[in-house]
């Protein structure tokens, strides 16, 4: 009888090869966003081919997205990115022992499509470094782990057996010879593991080092905030940065070496600027409390907030920059990939507290709420007048559509008067010695006059004001119940400093907010 060839490849099994092809992802997306992280780059492709998603989604989709996941969008969008690589990976591996070459391309195109979103994203050439490590490392790892091996992985051809010194097929295809295969196999998967671990704590590193930071003193510190603007029953008049809210589109935090950063104010200008960081601090200060509100907020929702501000009026950087009296926008630039933000021209120089912010709550401004510098202006939604991580101060006239506002979003964004029910939560329940409702109204820039709570199908009631701490900052309130015990629903409407009382219309938070009273069910005992 013909001896069989003991060379015959011996494949892993199917789930070991399936671990094949998402652990020699992993490795190459693990390295491509370690070097984005060690060169400074926001072009990880995970992170760029995220961004791109962001970019490309029309409106309705972010709407929803905002809307069924809050602030967890972006976490959202990764996991589902990462679910679906993890699937398209696994086939490659199964594949791979069959069909190299397509399994190669397969693996490689993950780089590909980083290095087609890092085109869009700002920088230089070091912005494809990540992609091409992608590419290679990748391809380098299912290389490795596919190779063709022998049943004896190259010993010595056993002895002859059998009466015709044949060797049995089903000896040569034993369990043994596809045990060390697969024992093989996960030992350069585990080896890439620890490559993609590396190389995603390199890319997910708490932070950045960068030169200490000491703030001035105001110039102009922040009003004394009324003991009596507190309602006990409600959270902190101030806002604890912990808490404050954060939409954006950036899928991770931009870290700034403020010794690295500058900001460039040019356009209609006289004298073009570009600021460092510590010339920036040089400048006068002013301390104000502004409350910020995000018009993705639905009625009754959580986007909004407020804190104590601290940063260098626009009124001075007008006069240092010698501004056009022509200009009717400012638009900025984030170095969050290329987000820009177009703010009517009237609104930083009427003479509201409009401000390029470096410190929040007595703090260095934090990461995620825009360091080294953002912009905080009065009586606008965030889209138009909040720019975090700010680059570059272009002031021109209107005709250059931003980043929402090319996608529809009004351009005068002013901030709608609205309010909110905080206590009791929707379905929860009063009693004993603390039979009240409570919340919080806005109307940045106007001031709260009224607020009115309706119970059931009742006359609306006016509820009790908390003392006013200015008319840039919310203000809270409470209403007593004396109604009778069990179910009954609560509405709240506010009245700001002009006369108009919000509508009870439901609109959408597209194009420019959203409208109509909050209401809750709640229990009275």
């Amino acid at each position: 009888m013909e001896r069989l060839d003991t060379r015959r490849e011996i494949r892993p099994s199917a789930w070991v090869r399936a671990l094949a092809g998402i652990a020699s992802a992993a490795a190459g997306l693990g390295v491509g966003h370690g070097i984005a992280a060690l060169t400074g780059s926001a072009s990880s492709p995970l992170v760029a081919v995220g961004g791109a998603a962001i970019d490309l989604a029309p409106t309705p989709v972010k709407e929803f997205a905002v809307a069924t996941f809050g602030t967890a969008d972006k976490a959202v969008l990764i996991g589902g990115m990462i679910v679906v690589i993890a699937i398209l990976a696994a086939v490659i591996g199964l594949i791979a022992w069959t069909r190299r070459g397509l399994a190669l391309a397969g693996i490689a195109l993950l780089g590909v499509l980083g290095l087609a979103a890092a085109a869009g994203r700002p920088g230089g050439v070091e912005r494809f470094l990540p992609g091409v490590a992608t590419i290679v490392v990748g391809m380098l790892a299912l290389h490795l782990l596919t190779r063709p091996r022998g049943a004896a992985d190259g010993a010595a051809d056993p002895e002859p057996t059998g009466p015709a010194g044949s060797i049995d097929r089903a000896e040569l295809e034993a369990p043994s010879a596809l045990v060390r295969a697969d024992r093989r196999t996960l030992l350069g998967v585990a080896g890439l593991g620890a490559l993609a671990v590396a190389g995603g704590l390199v890319g997910g590193r708490t932070s950045t080092p960068r030169t200490p930071v000491t703030l001035p003193a105001p110039t102009s510190p922040a009003p004394a905030i009324p003991a009596g603007a507190q309602v006990p029953v409600l959270p902190p008049f101030v806002t604890p940065i912990p808490d404050f809210y954060r939409v954006d589109i950036a899928l991770v935090t931009p870290r700034i070496d403020p010794g690295d950063w500058e900001l460039v104010i040019d356009g209609m200008v006289r004298n073009p600027l570009r600021l460092s960081y510590a010339q920036l601090l040089e400048l006068p200060m002013i301390e104000r409390t502004i409350t910020l509100a995000c018009v993705s907020n639905e009625v009754g929702g959580p986007y909004v907030g407020n804190a104590r501000w601290l940063g260098v009026p626009f009124s001075h950087l007008i006069e240092l920059a010698g501004v056009d009296p022509a200009t009717q926008q400012v638009f900025s630039h984030s170095r969050d990939g290329g987000y820009t933000c177009s703010t009517p021209y009237a609104a930083v120089s009427d003479g509201r507290d409009a401000m390029v912010a470096v410190g929040m709550n007595g703090e260095v401004l934090p990461e995620k709420n825009g360091f080294p510098a953002r912009m905080v202006v009065p009586g606008l939604f965030g889209y138009v007048s909040a720019t975090k991580w700010l680059a570059r101060l272009e002031f021109t006239t209107w005709g250059k559509p931003a980043y929402w506002t090319e996608r529809g979003w009004d351009e005068q964004a002013a901030v709608l008067t609205q309010s909110r029910i905080d206590v009791p939560q929707s379905l929860g329940t009063i009693g004993g010695d603390k039979r009240l409702l409570a919340g919080v109204a806005w109307a940045q820039h106007r001031g709260i006059a009224k607020v009115e709570v309706q119970i059931d199908d009742g006359p609306w009631q006016e509820a009790r004001l908390a003392d006013d701490a200015g008319i840039d900052q919310w203000r809270q309130w409470w209403f007593p119940y004396h109604g009778a015990p069990g179910r009954h629903s609560a509405s709240v409407r506010a009245t700001d400093g002009t006369g108009a009382t919000q509508p009870s219309q439901r609109r959408r938070v597209f194009p420019g907010g959203a409208t109509g009273w909050h209401t809750i069910q709640f229990t009275a005992q």
